[in-house]
């Protein structure tokens, strides 16, 4: 498999760990306060997982265990572990359509309301962005060290570029016959 460009999508590490799992099948996101002139969108389709601890809270997660630690400092080893493609992202406007997807997902229902009612950069109030996520767990951990261009309230980041043959021998951690039929009933 061929090593994607060098993203990386920053998610609370609970939610990175649901993921890696496969306890959690989509990812849901709103928008950070830097996320540019026109606001958040799924603008990759494949990109690494980079987990942060920023703005992470335990009662923002219905299950999983939330570090308390403070967000990443300059020089800290951070591991990569998982790689997720998008097969297919939507902007959803009703909440009944929105609150259907909590078996698919950690975020307590405050969270989801929080995010979807929230009036961000072109994004209005009564929205999110859905996204499958086909999550794959790589061979081997990524260790890369923490540099202040990964900081911010952003979503997608530049790592360096990856190791040849990273991507190699990743596996799903889903079926992806059933992320294929989640696919197809819910987009």
């Amino acid at each position: 498999m061929e090593s994607p460009l060098s993203t990386g999508f920053k998610e609370w590490q609970v939610v990175c760990d649901a993921l890696a799992s496969g306890r959690q099948k989509i990812l849901l996101r709103k928008g950070g306060i830097h996320e540019g002139r026109t606001g958040f969108s799924f603008a990759h389709n494949a990109f690494f997982l980079f987990p942060t601890r920023f703005h992470a809270n335990a009662s923002q997660v219905r299950e999983g265990h939330v570090e308390t630690a403070p967000e990443w400092r300059e020089g800290d080893p951070v591991s990569i572990t998982h790689f997720v493609r998008v097969p297919r992202a939507v902007t959803l406007f009703e909440w009944d359509a929105v609150a259907a997807l909590e078996p698919l997902h950690i975020y307590a229902e405050a969270t989801v309301r929080d995010r979807f009612f929230w009036q961000g950069r072109n994004m209005p109030s009564g929205s999110i962005h859905v996204a499958l996520a086909e999550t794959r767990r790589l061979a081997s951990p990524w260790r890369i060290r923490y540099v202040p261009a990964f900081g911010g309230c952003r979503s997608w980041i530049t790592l360096p570029k990856p190791p040849a043959g990273l991507l190699d021998g990743a596996q799903p951690v889903c079926d992806p016959g059933e992320l294929a039929a989640l696919a197809a009933r819910l987009f």
